[in-house]
């Protein structure tokens, strides 16, 4: 039998892809790239055409300047790894380009004092402006129809997770819960007995112990890649599957093309926080801690203050405006007033622009069985206590800009979770408390997401992943894409 097995072992049990070879798992729409590089070659030189070339003027100072932008800007991007496979419509945030156009400013600088060009630095900037948006532009609507292309099923990448039924189910139902990455889950490989509450079906079972056969893991796992199509296979975090059984798995699906990835158990931590490193032979994976002290949070107060500040004097004609507005649309005061707690479960005092009738606190209870939101929140699409110039505050969010003041006495930040009621805190479990590691916002994940549209776990997964990832330029990216929730104005209500 030895002599038997041993030839099966070197060449480990063939798997044959019945989809896309392995260099385009998940490959999506070719003309991603082409799309991509013509945008931002041709956008760059015409742009700068346009603007450096005098009317009728022969080829002079002006053509280096063309040729450089054009070749330069796609360069930047090329250096940045943004025209991979991997890269393209994955992100629809505008910060990544934003970091590609300000290292192309300065290599742009560079090059000119170096060429010697005469250009007006002034024209030069606004020459350079147009390629951004173009570029911008392009990147969201690759998003766009990427995100399209998953919900039908394309551009994905078909997923086999391997693991305990535990470890198995939680992997599986965090990917298939969510629409905002290339994996689909086909099937689960369940490391021992017990049943799959995921939904997920069961394309093979292994036993905890260690196989008879060294390659016996291997065989199980690409058979069931084979039947279900799997592109890759993803193992759960386990006592059962580590070690030397999990490095022989490696091995054997390696040796037959199979990729594998590891799941390490953690959840909405983002990749800027991790580090790979190796001690000892031993892969290791290090996770830094959330930024609490340091330039960034300076930075952040700063921002807030002066932001604060500059929009409470910026506004006050508007901010008048609609104070007559409520003080004319129903009796009552102007300004709300309603104990939020902040920071480390402090209460603070917040201010809104009245929306709702006086007395609309009293009548909450008697409109509890209507509640539309699960959790403790206590939210109504038709809410009758609404006043008429409520329904318009709400829609457009200017009854939340007096909370510029909270904001100023430092109290609130722009961006942050939301600010829960004394109420909601009472419920709130040792997981769900972590939301008040950091001051509320005006804004955050949870506006730009859906707002009320979002379910109460979602919109505290969304607040955890803003505590524990937050950084500055993350702020600049909420408080960009906040503009765009409030003209679209969904979930507000």
């Amino acid at each position: 039998m030895r002599h038997v097995q041993e030839p099966e072992i070197r060449t480990s049990p063939t798997w044959t892809r019945t989809r896309a070879p392995a260099s385009a798992l998940g490959a999506k729409p070719r003309w991603y790239l082409p799309v991509t590089l013509l945008v931002d070659v041709f956008g760059a030189g015409l742009s700068v055409t346009l603007l450096l070339r005098p009317p009728a003027a022969p080829p002079g100072p002006w053509l280096p300047s063309v040729l450089l932008a054009a070749v330069a800007w796609p360069l930047v991007r090329l250096l940045r790894s943004r025209y991979a496979g991997r890269a393209l419509g994955e992100s629809r945030g505008a910060l990544p380009v934003l970091h590609d156009w300000l290292v192309l400013l300065g290599v742009l600088a560079v090059a000119r004092v170096a060429a010697d060009l005469r250009q007006p630095p002034l024209l030069c900037l606004a020459a350079l402006v147009p390629p951004l948006l173009a570029t911008l532009l392009c990147h969201k609507l690759i998003y766009r129809h990427l995100t399209a292309s998953r919900r039908e099923a394309q551009a994905v990448i078909r997923v086999l997770v391997v693991g305990e039924p535990t470890a198995a189910d939680e992997v599986a139902g965090h990917l298939v819960g969510r629409t905002d990455h290339p994996y689909v889950v086909v099937g689960v490989v369940a490391v021992g007995g017990g049943p799959l509450a995921s939904g997920v079906p069961a394309a093979a079972r292994i036993g905890r112990g260690t196989p008879a056969a060294p390659d016996g893991d291997t065989s199980a796992v690409l058979a069931a890649a084979r039947a279900r199509g799997a592109d890759i296979a993803l193992v759960a975090p386990g006592a059962p599957l580590s070690g030397e059984r999990l490095r022989r798995l490696s091995w054997g699906l390696g040796d037959a093309g199979l990729e594998l990835a590891l799941a390490p158990g953690l959840v909405e931590v983002s990749v800027k926080r991790l580090e790979t490193s190796s001690a000892a032979g031993m892969a290791l994976l290090r996770v830094a801690p959330p930024v609490r002290h340091g330039v960034q949070p300076t930075l952040k107060h700063a921002l807030d203050r002066v932001a604060a500040g500059l929009g409470l004097l910026v506004l006050s004609p508007l901010l008048l405006a609609v104070a007559l507005a409520v003080r004319l649309g129903s009796p009552g005061p102007v300004l709300y007033r309603q104990e939020r707690i902040g920071k480390g479960g402090v209460p603070f005092v917040m201010w809104k622009f009245r929306t709702m009738d006086v007395g609309a606190d009293e009548r909450k209870a008697e409109l509890a069985g209507q509640n539309e939101q699960d959790g403790p929140l206590f939210k109504m699409r038709a809410d009758p206590r609404v006043t008429r110039v409520g329904h318009l505050l709400r829609r457009t969010s200017l009854d939340e800009l007096p909370q510029l003041a909270n904001v100023l006495r430092g109290e609130m930040s722009l961006v942050g979770p939301r600010p829960p009621l004394a109420e909601e805190v009472v419920h709130y479990t040792a997981v769900e408390r972590r939301r008040l590691a950091v001051r509320p916002g005006m804004t955050g994940l949870w506006q730009i997401s859906g707002r009320s549209d979002l379910s109460w776990d979602e919109a505290v997964q969304l607040d955890l992943q803003y505590v524990d990832n937050w950084s500055f330029t993350s702020d600049l990216d909420v408080m960009a894409r906040t503009l765009r929730a409030v003209v679209d104005g969904r979930g507000a209500y």
